[in-house]
């Protein structure tokens, strides 16, 4: 789905019409491939260089996805690769902010997200036009969650065990999968109580995030069933991560599309609804190459 389809969905104010939460609801559903979130990494140190995107720049690498079939693309100012140190909030929001605002300014129908896990910068950054927070400590700030629910927004919730700068030292869990379907779900369930639209809750594993390879491959295999019914959107990030340099032994960031890409095929079977990637116009080809190849059922003949 391209968000051109749907015409313009922002409003003056943050409580969405009905019109928007519908185009929204529909850009976090399976489409026959996952859709695609184009990444745009406004900061100095996220793990892969080419990510890296800064000002006017930013916004021209948002647009350049978009034009390739990004259903989404994710903004964020504060890299939270395992030993990554914090950003100040303000600096982040400095990152961020103007990057949405002359984003919606040239693409007024586009799907924005904003990364972050600050409740400042996640409302600073919705008031600046984004339709989204994709928060990666998962609502750990109690204010994250009144940010989402004053706004009416769409919401990635993300599990990550510890802190970006300490979660890999000793990674542990008692069963990882059901562990991580807990927490996510206990959190949706707590939005959904709170008035939420569950259709506008996306779930996210949060792949090397506070868990260690044979955490990653046991989650992956879990698929859809972290979310227990197929009503639950789910969304994978792997993009060039460290599971597909431990899957195929690339140790570069860079030489590692080949192996996201067999990954993004997973996620294709496994009727995963959103991917979070760096090379959209690869996973584009990819999902039209096997579009003719692939039934693509009903979830009621789920």
């Amino acid at each position: 789905m391209k968000p051109a389809e749907l015409g313009p969905i922002v409003t003056s104010d943050l409580a969405p019409e009905r019109q928007r939460r519908n185009a929204l609801s529909k850009a976090l559903r399976f489409d026959g491939a996952p859709l695609l979130m184009g990444i745009v990494n406004v900061t100095e140190d996220s793990f892969y260089s080419e990510s890296r995107a800064l000002d006017s720049e930013a916004v021209e690498r948002a647009q350049e996805m978009l034009d390739a079939g990004a259903t989404w693309v994710d903004i964020g100012g504060e890299s939270t690769r395992p030993g990554a140190r914090p950003v100040p909030p303000e600096t982040e929001a400095q990152r961020v902010v103007p990057v949405i605002e002359a984003l919606r300014k040239a693409r007024p129908s586009a799907f924005i997200s904003v990364d972050t896990r600050r409740a400042e910068v996640a409302r600073k950054a919705l008031k600046a036009g984004a339709d989204m927070v994709n928060d990666v400590s998962g609502l750990r700030d109690p204010a994250m969650m009144d940010v989402v629910l004053d706004a009416g927004c769409a919401v990635c919730v993300m599990h990550m065990q510890g802190e970006p700068g300490t979660m890999q030292s000793n990674p542990t869990y008692q069963n990882c999968t059901q562990d991580v379907s807990k927490t996510l779900l206990e959190k949706r369930q707590a939005l959904v109580e709170r008035g939420h639209p569950p259709s506008l809750i996306v779930l996210d594993p949060g792949i090397g995030f506070g868990k260690t390879q044979n955490h990653n491959i046991e989650l992956l295999q879990a698929g859809r069933s972290i979310g227990q019914n197929q009503e639950v959107a789910l969304l994978w990030g792997v993009s060039r991560k460290s599971i597909v340099g431990h899957l195929t032994g690339q140790s570069h960031p860079a030489d590692r599309l080949p192996g996201t890409l067999a990954l993004a095929f997973v996620a294709q079977q496994a009727r995963i609804d959103l991917l979070r990637v760096h090379d959209v116009e690869a996973h584009v080809d990819l999902f039209n190459t096997l579009r003719p190849f692939t039934r693509s059922p009903s979830r009621q003949e789920e």
